[in-house]
């Protein structure tokens, strides 16, 4: 959900990574939010199942009444589906609450620390102390112990969440040490920071005037003020928002936690001050760990800190909102550009608050797959009526939600006529009393048990610790003073669910749609409504406030500013002392293995096919992954190519229609996707460009997997021309919220397509050129659809043959049950194998300016430093970038420039330097600072703390954490782009050691930097303005069609 949660690090740790790795993991996370939307929090659990491995000696012994290290054992659960135990302790002095789940196989050790923090107002702060607890404290009083963790930490997780209600800190390491490192900063952060005494870490991270000199105007600077302007910015988002503040409008959720920008500069420091006061205390927290790390210890690290402090009574409950009698309306604007066409941009979606409190676990089960039934596949009526009726682009909303105090559900379409809005409502309201009188079909309710069941199970998570996903499941019961351990728990309710739902067929989801839904009052229906003259009005609002105050200001006002802006620049922007630096804990460079990490991988051959097996403790289930070659692919039809992939599982095959089809694979799988995989190769010219098809089952059911994935590949129907216009308008949504939200990957791509082959195929299918092609195949296929219809025929008929690599992972003794259904899957595929030439596209350097409505820029910069320097690949290039993006980037663009994200991205394979920025409320400045990088590198005295710090973070990237699946994944993706253990190994010798030298010299190369092209996403006024001086091509991706209104 839109408004779900904000975060502190925002994009950085994400950024660093070439394109194609950056579009794998866009997939995967994706692939775990469409999966987690289906079962919502209930998603999050699951055993870890029946490894063989002898797990780790953990002592979990704990009794009801136990004392130990200053607390009290509460309870003590068997968690069956986890097959590990839980304890609920509490503490003696202070009352605090801590969940100690002991869980032997899992490596990766988990540690949060939750506090309720309901706002009064939409001043921001709980997410502004969120960013500032972590600017040093008691124990580490260094500017930011944050960045320094991210310099020289193994960690796998690292950030801080504001959610609507509560404020979380979580983090996580597969290494003993860093984890109690990191937990240690963590609790001092949240319990002493220094923040608390200095007033300018709320001017930096949260807001304060700013100016330079007499003459000229004030402006509003601070790094949450200019995130969240870039929230307010989105379409999308301002809906989110609009949505829950009027839904619950009697309790904290009618506010904005993450903070309106108009709003934020009220924020007072003693109000910042009382609050954490209020809401930062032991008496008002809970505590989570989970993993293989000795429990008892973990009482202990507790209680050194939490000692200090008496028990507190704290007001945080959060209050339940009354239900309604009646049903409300709310309409509310959103900027658009001045050259847009908004015939068909309004948005109307209609929401309902479930039930008085909050549900029990059978309900909630209950719920979810009642919101499965009617929304979770393109099938689903719900969403299959609001689709088909041709009235919108998109099924907005998300369906159920049950991350409150009370579990909400709402559903709308984006890019309507205005006048349309009561139709959508109609409908909506018409479909559900369809389906309570027509009762959902039996094999619908099967399926949505299935695949709750299946991913419950799995409990993949993608890059997301495990200990992590489960931590949000616990919370979400106990936030509200209901039963932690029901979040983790599964198997009777959802056993007892099947008996009702199928056995004996009881109509209870559809008296749970009448009685939740229909029957239900308490409705909101928002109506979004673009505006030509939003974007002018919140500008011109914001610049009479600030000119009404500085009119109010004295002359000495004025230089006491003026100094005041100066003192905090200088203070951003002088290093901490080496002794301050020197207290916040690391491992040593001794604690990082010297040798590469390997995935145990055999191949060998079936056929015409190459057989990658993985052998990896999945707990039953087979990963199935097999790659196509994408060489006879015409450069042409590259663009068609998302759409295809996604055709593929949604347009339906000779076999089943699109429903149908979702249906079978739900019933009998884990799921099946498809999507390109494009990147350069380490010392090559050409690509690596595949089609992937993914596909998982437990091992009862792969002949339905394979036999799916066969009928997929090679019966999939490609007539149905409204079904594909549905899916090609979803997409071009998709597109405009990625050019308002997402410009710094909108700007990499751009400056990628210019320097290789596989950054221009990837910006074909991803990008703005992605963008631009869909909205006129929508014209095409509108006009001329047997024309699009004989192209995706023939892309078809180029990727699909029978000369691919099949990568399999399983536990050890499935793989040796595999290959008669692989061989089966075969033979199914044309004979053939890809053997034309790679594309050969004009790779021309140029800026641009790409114009959206947005009150926040996306500045990036970049040159390939294999083609435009002489320079030659060496780890510590690796480490390096790494370093800019935790001290010259994040000082200079984030800290002093008051952007949300500063960072630079070297991708190792293909040459790829690019500079970017978040949410910047700078342009010209943001290039300076690129500019002075090779400078700041040329000047930098590296000590051994620094070094070794930088070396350590980076090896925390490079080992970095994964589940089974990925790690049968990672195997196929070295192999198909021919990146050898030796090869790597002699990376990781280059990266443990690095020298203050080789950091140096890599300012050579940068240079090549400086007189690179730049892309710029960003508002009209900004990018105009700076067009002439960077020498800007601009574009204006959303404006009309000439002749459109």
């Amino acid at each position: 959900r839109s408004h779900s949660m904000t975060t502190r690090l925002g994009v950085l740790l994400g950024a660093r990574c070439g394109a194609s790795a950056a579009a794998a993991r866009a997939a995967a996370a994706k692939r775990h939010v469409a999966s987690a939307r289906t079962v919502h929090a209930r998603t999050v659990r699951q055993a870890l199942g029946s490894a063989t491995a002898a797990p780790a000696m953990v002592d979990t012994e704990a009794a009801v009444g136990q004392k130990l290290h200053g607390w009290t054992c509460e309870r003590v659960e068997e968690l069956a589906e986890l097959k590990c135990m839980g304890m609920l302790w509490r503490h003696d002095k202070t009352g605090a609450e801590c969940l100690s789940v002991a869980q032997p196989l899992e490596e990766n050790k988990t540690f949060g620390v939750v506090f309720r923090t309901p706002p009064e107002s939409s001043n921001g702060i709980a997410h502004v102390l969120e960013h500032s607890v972590l600017c040093g404290s008691r124990k580490y009083p260094v500017k930011e112990p944050f960045t320094e963790l991210m310099k020289g930490s193994l960690q796998t997780f690292l950030n801080a969440m504001t959610f609507p209600d509560r404020t979380c800190y979580p983090v996580a390491s597969c290494n003993l040490q860093d984890f109690y490192n990191l937990v240690d900063v963590y609790l001092d952060a949240v319990l002493h920071p220094r923040a608390l005494k200095d007033p300018r870490v709320l001017a930096q991270e949260g807001w304060h005037y700013e100016v330079e000199e007499k003459d000229k105007p004030l402006t509003f600077k601070g790094v949450v003020f200019n995130e969240m302007k870039g929230v307010y910015s989105n379409p999308d988002s301002l809906q989110g928002r609009t949505l829950l503040n009027n839904l619950l409008p009697d309790t904290p959720y009618g506010v904005d936690s993450g903070g309106d920008p108009r709003e934020i500069p009220n924020l007072t420091f003693d109000y910042f001050k009382g609050f954490h006061e209020r809401f930062y205390h032991p008496s008002n927290a809970k505590f989570w760990f989970y993993g293989d790390d000795p429990p008892a210890r973990r009482l202990e690290l507790l209680d050194e800190f939490l000692r200090d402090f008496e028990r507190k009574e704290v007001t945080s409950e959060i209050p339940l909102q009354p239900l309604w009698a009646e049903p409300r309306r709310v309409e509310h604007s959103f900027a658009v550009g001045k050259d847009e066409d908004i015939s068909k941009k309004s948005m109307a979606c209609v929401s309902w608050v479930l039930s008085e409190d909050k549900p029990n676990l059978e309900t909630s089960l209950a719920l979810s797959i009642m919101d499965y039934c009617l929304m979770g596949t393109p099938g689903a009526p719900l969403r299959k009526a609001l689709t088909d009726a041709g009235l919108g682009s998109r099924v907005i909303g998300g369906g159920l939600y049950e991350g409150l105090v009370q579990p909400t559900f709402s559903v709308g379409l984006k890019d309507i006529k205005e006048t349309d809005a009561a139709a959508v409502e109609e409908l909506i309201t018409k479909t559900l009393e369809k389906v309570a009188s027509e009762r959902f079909e039996k094999e619908s309710i099967e399926a949505a048990l299935n695949k709750i069941e299946f991913e419950n199970r799995e409990l993949n998570t993608g890059g997301l610790p495990r200990g992590l996903a489960l931590m949000f499941s616990a919370v979400s019961n106990w936030n509200y003073g209901k039963d932690p351990f029901e979040g983790l728990r599964f198997d009777a309710p959802l056993k007892a669910l099947r008996e009702k739902l199928v056995e004996k067929g009881e109509p209870l989801l559809e008296g749970i749609l009448r009685e939740k839904l229909l029957n239900n009052k308490h409705r909101l229906t928002v109506t979004s409504k673009p505006d030509f003259e939003e974007s002018s009005r919140i500008e011109a609002a914001e610049k009479a406030r600030l000119e009404k105050h500085r009119t109010s200001l004295s002359e000495d006002d004025i230089e006491a500013l003026i100094t005041a802006t100066k003192e905090l620049r200088e203070m951003q922007e002088t290093p901490d002392k080496p002794e301050e630096l020197a207290s916040v804990p690391r491992l040593e460079l001794s604690d990082i293995p010297k040798e590469t990490l390997k995935i145990p991988s055999q191949i060998g051959r079936l056929g015409s096919a190459e057989v990658l097996r993985n052998p990896q403790l999945t707990s039953g289930v087979v990963y199935v992954d097999v790659a196509f070659n994408l060489r006879d692919v015409p450069a042409r039809l590259l663009p068609l190519l998302p759409l295809f992939t996604r055709g593929l599982r949604e347009m339906g095959t000779k076999k089943s229609d699109f429903v149908q089809l979702q249906r079978r694979l739900d019933l009998a799988t884990g799921g099946i996707s498809a999507s390109p995989l494009i990147s350069s190769k380490r010392n090559s010219d050409e690509p690596a460009a595949y089609l992937v098809m993914r596909g998982k089952a437990m091992e009862g059911k792969i002949d339905s997997l394979m036999d799916l994935m066969g009928e997929i590949a090679t019966e999939v129907t490609w007539e149905n021309q409204s079904r594909f216009l549905q899916l090609a308008k979803e997409s071009h949504a998709g597109g405009r919220s990625s050019l308002l939200s997402a410009g710094h990957v909108i700007a990499a791509g751009r400056l990628g397509r210019q320097t290789t082959t596989a950054g221009w195929a990837s910006e074909q299918l991803s990008g703005l050129s992605q963008f631009e092609a869909v909205g006129k195949l929508l014209e095409q296929a509108e006009k001329d659809w047997p024309a699009v219809e004989a192209q995706l025929r023939e892309l078809q008929s180029c990727i699909f043959k029978d000369a691919c690599v099949m990568n399999l992972t399983a536990d050890t003794d499935v793989l040796t049950r595999l290959d008669s259904h692989m061989e089966t899957f075969l033979k199914r595929l044309p004979e053939g194998k890809a053997s034309s030439p790679f594309w050969v596209p004009e790779l021309a350097r140029a800026s641009e300016g790409i114009i959206v409505p947005s009150q926040v820029n996306y500045v990036g910069k970049g040159a390939n430093l294999y083609k435009d320097s002489d320079y030659k690949l060496h780890g510590s290039a690796v480490v390096t970038s790494r370093l800019l993006g935790t001290t010259w980037l994040w000082d200079r663009v984030r800290v002093s420039g008051g952007a949300y994200g500063g960072f630079c991205s070297f991708d190792v394979r293909s040459g790829d330097f690019k500079y970017l920025s978040y949410r910047d409320p700078n342009l010209t400045k943001t290039i300076d600072n690129y500019d002075g990088t090779p400078d700041f590198l040329r000047d930098l005295e590296v000590n051994a703390d620094m070094l070794a710090k930088s070396v350590i973070g980076t090896m925390g990237d490079v080992d970095k954490h994964q589940l089974p699946d990925a790690k049968g994944y990672t195997a196929l993706t070295r192999h198909l782009l021919g990146e050898t253990d030796e090869m790597r190994q002699e990376l990781r010798d280059q990266i443990l050691s690095t020298t203050g030298d080789d950091m140096r010299r890599f300012a050579g190369a940068l240079e090549a930097v400086r007189s690179g092209p730049v892309c710029v996403v960003g508002g009209e006024e900004a990018v105009r303005g700076a067009s002439e001086s960077l020498g800007l091509s601009l574009k204006s991706p959303l404006a009309a069609a000439p002749g459109t209104a």
